[in-house]
């Protein structure tokens, strides 16, 4: 029922220099390690850039645990199966397919390759998935396996008729002594092992019949574990799985129930709820004992307990997690203890997490995301307490290197700032940072932590020492106590993160009152607001030195200088109804619903980043958003008739 309404291929015709999305159509169960996609096509430096949803070719299906194009993918191969003249290459195997033919949902996979006269199949599973290929000729046929990157080695197994293998594959990450293995089994006297072979880094599988199927289980540990994937699932016929697969996505879709006379809409609001529940994956894997267990990028062992990984803080925090504390509860516990062990591994709890730290973005918005769960009674004191305990280490104690922890966090405690003659982004840091002293304060109250509260609530108001009255707008500050001179309020970069001042001054979401009072009322800020809303989406690349893709969507766009297209600007319309012009927040909310989203493949209004962009879609479609963690929900007028969620009506 829900699950018609998924296009999984929403947001994915994307390019470099243009995200509608920058997504992937992801055939994978929610938050499973395994996820497979169609790849079209690799271009030199832009790899992540693998498919493209309007190309009629195919070099394959791809497993693939990519979070983003920028973080890059890991643990990573391709398969295509091939006939007559085998290529070693994926660009020399690839094959016309008929896109009208090709089916790509949630939990199933079916692709005509028409070169080799070939049906491939597949239906995901937790670790790995199921593939069925039909081979529509009487050539001798093979299914091939390629590298993406890194090193890969191969062992066929004639006794388990079974495909070993290994990948190094990582883009971004520094996993020590990382390897993906992985295993291939097949049923009895189908392969021809004297016919299979390997050549350049490629292995050639060749089959007696015709009709081939294969169970494929993957590990970050070793090939016992991706074997015990496969056998954990071996009791299921393919199309069981693939069955299997329709019911748990039905499940996670029912969760949210919307009544609405468009079926256009419907069709762009379960497209989200999907995009929701791929990310974070889970990277933890299951003992002999029935126990949890996990690879650990930090020291290359194996660790007990949950591991979830693939998501970045400064984009999810503000969103998709509180989604998940009204409808994945039971999820978001789980990745709380995973946080709590990336903190123990690591020694700081994660920021922008890809199997390793990255690092990539600034801040350390899991703040906000702890103290979420605590206001919504999502997990217990003690886990709170074991959190909070990592973010007062990061809040006060520098990173042993610039991924970990909050960049300038001895400046911002010696200065009352983040300074701008010391590091970029200064005011993002600082503006989060305070938000960050805030969540700390308000999670110790809640905890009985008294003795913290006042301190923290302090350095909340931190961000009061970057405005500049005159010009109205948060500013770069040096050391010297001196704003940056040559101020524009279209520069992008520098002091800013992703955008310029018009994006990043209003982001102190838990002191707005304190906001006010820096404006000189709560009808000057209002005019701010219409000003940023009137004022024309011009911008300076200045900081970047070359236009970045969110410069060229948000002008793209009739919003002026609210750059939807980017987590900053998420925030920006909600703050009418919190200061009581509802109908100004309805407007631009549901202006922005209606032209920028759709279920098509030019779906999201800039990058999506991993259920963020969905997340605000989906609140905005039912009239509320988290404005701030520890506080209730913001409301306006919702899109829909009426709504349920988890079968509670909300209005």
């Amino acid at each position: 029922m829900y699950l018609s309404y998924v296009n999984i291929k929403m947001g994915t015709d994307s390019v470099m220099r243009y995200s509608n999305g920058n997504t992937l159509p992801l055939t994978q169960l929610p938050f499973a390690m395994a996820a497979f996609c169609p790849q079209t096509e690799v271009i030199s430096g832009q790899e992540g850039w693998f498919y493209k949803p309007k190309a009629p070719y195919c070099e394959g299906v791809r497993l693939t645990h990519q979070p983003s194009p920028w973080i890059g993918d890991y643990g990573t191969f391709l398969m295509m199966p091939q006939n007559d003249i085998i290529s070693n290459t994926p660009s020399g195997a690839y094959s016309g397919i008929k896109l009208n033919d090709t089916i790509l949902t949630p939990n199933y996979i079916k692709i005509n390759f028409l070169r080799s006269n070939s049906v491939f199949e597949l239906a995901p599973t937790e670790y790995g998935g199921a593939i069925r290929i039909s081979f529509l000729n009487n050539l001798k046929s093979y299914l091939s396996f390629f590298k993406v990157k890194g090193e890969n080695t191969y062992f066929l197994d004639k006794k388990e008729n079974t495909l070993f293998g290994t990948t190094t594959s990582q883009t971004q990450t520094n996993a020590k002594n990382f390897k993906m293995y992985f295993a291939v089994k097949f049923p009895r006297d189908v392969v021809d092992f004297d016919s299979s072979y390997e050549k350049n880094e490629a292995y050639h599988l060749c089959f007696k019949s015709q009709n081939v199927e294969a169970r494929i289980g993957i590990s970050y540990i070793s090939y016992e574990m991706a074997l015990k994937s496969i056998e954990r699932d071996d009791k299921y016929t393919f199309d069981e799985l693939k069955s299997k697969g329709e019911q748990i996505w039905e499940e996670i879709l029912s969760r949210i129930e919307i009544e609405t006379d468009d079926e256009e809409q419907k069709k762009t609001f379960y497209s989200c709820v999907y995009r929701s529940f791929l990310f974070p994956h889970k990277a933890h894997e299951i003992d002999e004992k029935g126990e949890y267990v996990h690879y650990c990028a930090k020291d290359g062992l194996t660790h007990k307990g949950v591991l979830y990984t693939d998501t970045g803080f400064w984009d999810t925090a503000r969103t998709q997690f509180p989604l998940f504390s009204l409808i994945a509860r039971k999820e978001y516990e789980e990745m709380l203890n995973s946080f709590l062990n990336i903190y123990k591994e690591n020694g700081y709890l994660p920021r922008w997490h890809s199997l390793d730290e990255v690092g990539c973005m600034p801040s350390t918005l899991i703040d906000t995301v702890i103290l979420d769960s605590a206001y919504n009674n999502v997990g217990n004191k003690e886990l709170w307490s074991k959190l909070l305990d990592g973010m007062l280490h990061h809040a006060n104690v520098k990173g042993s290197e610039p991924r970990y922890g909050r960049n300038g966090v001895e400046e911002y405690l010696k200065y009352g700032y983040v300074p701008c003659d010391l590091y970029k982004e200064s005011v993002n840091l600082t503006l989060d940072a305070s938000y960050g002293d805030w969540c700390i304060a308000t999670l110790a109250r809640l905890l009985g932590r008294d003795e913290l509260t006042e301190e923290y609530i302090a350095r909340s108001k931190n961000y009061q020492n970057l405005f500049d009255k005159e010009s109205g707008f948060m500013r770069g500050k040096d050391t010297k106590g001196n704003f940056r001179e040559e101020f524009d309020p279209c520069r992008w970069g520098i002091d800013y993160t992703e955008g310029s001042a018009w994006q990043n001054s209003h982001f102190v979401p838990h002191d707005i009152e304190g906001l006010c009072k820096l404006y000189g009322g709560k009808e000057k800020l209002i005019s701010k607001l219409d000003e940023l809303f009137n004022t024309p989406p011009t911008y300076r690349v200045h900081g970047y030195g070359q236009e970045i893709h969110e410069m060229t969507e948000m002008a793209a766009v009739p919003f002026g200088q609210c750059a939807i297209s980017n987590q900053p600007s998420f925030h920006i319309p909600y703050l009418y109804a919190y200061l009581g012009e509802r109908e100004k927040a309805e407007y631009w909310v549901s202006r922005m619903c209606k032209e920028l989203f759709s279920a098509k493949e030019n779906g999201y209004p800039g990058d999506e980043d991993n259920g963020s962009m969905s997340a605000w879609y989906i609140f905005s479609t039912l009239g509320m958003y988290p404005l701030c963690a520890g506080k209730e929900l913001v409301k306006i007028k919702p899109l829909v008739k009426s709504a349920k969620i988890l079968g509670k009506k909300i209005f």
